[in-house]
């Protein structure tokens, strides 16, 4: 499975680099592809570094004005013009979409994949990694949109909260079918 994570390229501490590191070598181990942004800094760096040393493959989507933050050494990687263009090209890259913790990159691509399915125009199952509460509030947003009558599908449609890197994949697993 082609694996689509979207995350932070900033340098975090080690309560959200624990996490995503065994995240990485799960996904590797599990003999899944890592697609992801490109980058060879902060948390992305962290996730990259781990798929790679469990012998897992890197497929990247850059964009041209972060380029030269690129990581060498990959299986694949495609430069974007521009940010909605990376979008496009990763989601066409994934089988299943990771959300981990990110700013407002990572907010943007979130609620791309979970509009595209609450319109039918995707199948593909979300996670969103809750890594030491990260999204309490945003879970609690959506439960609201949902409640409130915001969403016109249900909440666990569009996405799984997972608290765990196993649940994650264990869930994406499941979802594909994928022993």
């Amino acid at each position: 499975m082609n694996i689509c994570v979207f995350l932070s390229a900033a340098d975090l501490d080690e309560r959200y680099t624990t996490p995503a590191r065994e995240f990485a070598r799960l996904l590797a181990k599990g003999g899944h592809t890592l697609v992801w942004g490109g980058s060879d800094a902060g948390l992305m760096k962290v996730v990259a570094d781990g798929v790679q040393e469990a012998g897992g493959r890197l497929v990247g989507v850059s964009v041209q004005f972060l380029s030269a933050k690129a990581r060498p050494g990959v299986d694949e990687m495609v430069v974007a013009r521009d940010l909605a263009e990376r979008k496009k090209l990763l989601l066409e890259k994934a089988d299943a979409v990771v959300i981990m913790v990110g700013g407002t990159g990572t907010l943007d691509e979130a609620t791309e994949i979970l509009e595209l399915k609450k319109h039918g125009h995707t199948d593909k199952p979300v996670v969103l990694l809750n890594t030491a509460g990260f999204y309490d509030g945003l879970k609690e947003q959506f439960r609201r949109m949902e409640d409130e009558g915001f969403l016109p599908r249900p909440l666990t449609d569009l996405v799984f909260f997972a608290e765990e890197p196993v649940g994650a994949l264990a869930y994406l697993e499941e979802s594909r079918g994928v022993a």
